[in-house]
């Protein structure tokens, strides 16, 4: 299977690149179309169930990010074994990410399942019983899906370290086509709600797990998955590989799962607006997810460019590399930003919301929008460089201390102080933003990140 490789004097060719995060931008709007066809195909229920599934949707995240994060730590050492040469240890670090994902995915499914009441009890205490019952329901199924979701993740990320986007492409592909059918023939004819929304969800991801598991077993490939009856202890860990995983991954689950526990202390806030509000905060969580895709595709793209040329020890050609992906990332977020400032209202439109709700989703899309093209870039774009390094403590430290400093307690500031509403949510989420970038393009410019040493 082929793959997108460094040109020989360990630079990836601009072919290369627009061979590789093509199909990444692909996948990643086809990805983001599982939770906005949810969000929109429900809202035919009604905006109870927008808001059901908006707060679900909000821890559900937490644990996506979570999985992801593992995912990235094993992508960054498999990534930098290829750029080595060592495939062997590539294809290690591949099956003790799969296991130790897989694990992980178990126990937290388990813990949620049995606690879901109350869990979504501490998140949204101001909701009516029939929102509280449709969260239940929907946080239920969809908990579910959780290792199916880290065994996907595990193999996309897996795929991207190797340059090969076209097959996460395709995989994500047959996500969406399962789900949204699914969401069309249980949500509205068969009534089944928000629980048809999980359903289709659940079925769409493990779907993808067993996709992504048969095209990881192909041995033509550098990194790949070798049979369990070729291999005596198949399945014991190896903790010191699974040590260089998580040295990257541990960090990065704790910045993103830190970052979406206080996204969920926020929801706290929101549940206290009245339920058009509520709604309108779910529809502009989905519509800004898809504005920024071709910036985060191109993110994602850092793992295979940056870990495979730190890993051949090239690290002077990562830093130009680094550059040209993040003027990439600026040319990615203003065409879409621009966009969506002009046409947010007809966009707001396409849900059925209320028009209670409709002035303050259009207000924020148009605040998202401006601030996108000035500081989603550094604020999210370097430090996906710098994890595909290695330099993941700094990344984590830097995102938790904002989160806490300005997000947090900005938004309390902001809505109880100065009565701003949901706009006080997405102001003081901005400004976490900018704070970050500024501490990211900082350590980009200096020496620290490329010392770095992960295997």
């Amino acid at each position: 299977m082929k793959r997108s490789s460094p040109a020989p004097d360990g630079a990836f060719s601009n072919r290369a690149l627009v061979a590789l995060i093509l199909p990444l931008i692909a996948e990643q709007f086809l990805a983001v179309l599982v939770g906005m066809a949810d969000t929109a195909m429900v809202s035919v229920v009604g905006e109870s169930a927008v808001a059901a599934v908006s707060t679900v949707d909000t821890l559900n995240i937490l644990f996506i990010q979570l999985f992801s994060a593992m995912s990235a730590g094993g992508a960054v050492v498999a990534a930098q074994y290829l750029g080595r040469g060592d495939r062997k240890n590539a294809c290690t670090a591949a099956k003790q990410l799969m296991l130790s994902t897989f694990a992980l995915a178990m126990a937290v499914t388990a813990v949620i399942a049995v606690w879901h009441r109350q869990i979504i009890g501490l998140m949204d205490n101001g909701s009516d019983l029939s929102t509280l019952n449709q969260s239940c329901t929907y946080l239920l199924i969809t908990v579910f899906s959780y290792p199916f979701l880290g065994i996907y993740n595990g193999g996309v990320g897996l795929l991207r370290a190797m340059g090969n986007s076209k097959s996460s492409m395709w995989t994500s592909i047959a996500m969406n086509v399962i789900n949204i059918g699914g969401n069309a023939l249980l949500i509205h004819p068969l009534g089944l709600g928000v629980a048809g929304a999980g359903i289709s969800t659940l079925l769409s991801r493990a779907v993808s797990a067993v996709i992504i598991l048969r095209i990881m077993r192909n041995a033509n490939m550098p990194i790949h998955l070798d049979s369990p009856r070729r291999q005596k202890g198949y399945f014991r860990f190896d903790f010191a590989m699974i040590r260089r995983i998580f040295r990257v991954g541990v960090p990065n689950g704790l910045e993103n799962s830190l970052f979406q526990v206080g996204k969920v202390l926020i929801m706290g806030i929101i549940t206290t607006f009245p339920t058009a509000i509520r709604a309108a905060n779910g529809i502009v969580n989905s519509v800004s997810s898809v504005v920024n895709i071709p910036g985060g595709a191109i993110g994602l793209a850092a793992v295979a460019v940056i870990g495979q040329l730190v890993g051949a020890g090239k690290t002077e050609e990562a830093r130009r590399s680094g550059k040209k992906l993040m003027g990439l990332m600026y040319l990615g977020v203003f065409p879409m930003n621009a966009a969506l400032f002009f046409l947010a209202e007809p966009v707001v439109r396409l849900f059925s919301l209320s028009e209670a709700g409709i002035p303050a989703a259009v207000e924020v899309l148009r605040v998202y929008a401006v601030c996108s093209v000035l500081i989603w870039t550094p604020s999210f774009g370097t430090p996906n460089i710098l994890r595909a390094a290695g330099d993941a403590r700094y990344t984590m430290t830097v995102s938790i201390i904002s989160m806490l400093v300005l997000r947090l307690a900005a938004s309390y500031a902001l809505v109880y102080g100065f009565g701003m509403s949901l706009l006080g949510i997405w102001i003081a989420m901005f400004m976490d933003w900018a704070a970050r970038g500024i501490c990211f393009l900082l350590r980009f410019r200096g020496n620290k990140w490329l010392q770095k040493k992960v295997i």
